[in-house]
């Protein structure tokens, strides 16, 4: 494990070693072309460095309690699957024999390590498969989110079953994005609220009508939050006994006191316009495009209705993950604009300002 980062700045060196390429693609942007050889070598060069840093960075952090409070809980799980014990939990059955046969093999450092890597290594292959050799950008967009840090030190299967989602999407063969859809809805089972989404768009994509339903979720969320939260939580789409924590009495005060999520919202509402902008106001066509903006914008909709739950941070990642490939994959289909170069590495650097400012210059306060 990595020791010699005190824990405290752990996540820290991290955003700051984002801002460090992030600053950099932005000062290049401004000198040369994106289709110039030079800058796609020293682009795939810093990606794939990029990626290996961030598995063995993340992969290899100690256990801590206080820190990495999911993965205390991980490890625990881990030691006793290593000493012995049996499979109890039925739900997310993938993800907990996954776990059991890996401490029957390896160390849990180990464990961690292969976790990291089943994270990060999807969102590297959907930015090769969608982009070609302009992949860094997309990668860098989807490590530069909000989220990405916590899902892949906390949230862990979370993490992972969104990872192995957005891989499905990115799938030639209907049955080979099905095959992994239900993959990642056997790692973690919130991911069937994307599932669904996915399988809406199949036999109804009309994006003017399914952004209409985003907007009249926040009237219907304002209006009757709390029945939503019953009648979701009544279905099961997600773990029951987590959402019980969530909605439940016990978390009562929890849930007065987030409100509205306004600024969640505000955050939402970028990748919201980002996907109107291009396909009604550009014209952009392009049908993975579409299904993927129309999955986001439904998935989105289920976390308006719920907005007030305590960490209803949970949910909204169910869309949030596609944030950044939501924003930049037109970018880099199609050109839109004279010095595009630059239009995409300013979108990167304000994307990652506003994860600077939410998650180190707000928190440090």
């Amino acid at each position: 494990m990595i020791t010699f980062v005190p824990l405290e700045y752990y996540a820290l060196l991290f955003y700051y070693f984002l801002a460090v390429v992030t600053l950099f693609a932005y000062v290049q942007s401004a000198h040369v072309d994106i289709d110039d050889n030079g800058n796609l070598r020293r682009k795939n060069a810093i990606g794939v460095f990029m990626l290996v840093v961030l598995i063995f960075y993340m992969g290899l952090r100690p256990v801590s309690g206080k820190y990495f409070v999911d993965m205390f809980s991980y490890n625990r799980v881990f030691h006793a699957y290593a000493d012995g014990g049996q499979i109890l939990i039925e739900k997310d059955i993938v993800f907990n024999y996954f776990m059991k046969l890996c401490a029957m093999i390896m160390t849990a450092d180990m464990f961690f390590l292969l976790c990291a890597a089943l994270y990060i290594v999807p969102m590297y292959a959907v930015s090769k498969k969608f982009f070609g050799q302009y992949w860094f950008y997309a990668f860098l967009m989807a490590i530069g989110s909000m989220s990405f840090w916590s899902y892949g030190v906390n949230g862990i299967r979370n993490g992972i079953a969104t990872s192995i989602f957005l891989l499905a999407l990115s799938r030639d063969k209907r049955y080979a994005t099905w095959l992994l859809i239900i993959l990642a809805t056997m790692i973690h089972k919130s991911v069937l609220i994307p599932a669904g989404a996915y399988a809406i768009c199949l036999v109804f994509n009309n994006t003017k009508w399914i952004l209409w339903c985003w907007f009249g979720a926040i009237p219907l969320s304002l209006a009757f939050g709390k029945s939503w939260e019953n009648f979701f939580m009544s279905l099961g789409l997600v773990e029951y006994d987590r959402l019980e924590g969530y909605f439940g009495d016990e978390a009562a005060e929890q849930v007065v006191s987030a409100g509205f999520r306004w600024d969640f919202l505000a955050y939402s509402a970028i990748a919201v316009y980002a996907g109107w902008y291009f396909i009604k106001k550009r014209k952009f066509e392009n049908v993975t495009y579409t299904r993927m903006y129309n999955i986001f914008l439904i998935a989105n909709a289920f976390w308006i209705l719920i907005i007030r739950a305590s960490f209803s941070n949970r949910f909204a990642y169910l869309s949030w993950f596609l944030m950044g490939f939501v924003i930049i994959y037109p970018l880099l289909r199609n050109r839109f604009y004279t010095g595009q170069h630059k239009v995409i590495a300013l979108i990167m650097l304000a994307y990652f300002i506003l994860t600077f400012i939410l998650n180190v210059l707000l928190k440090s306060n």
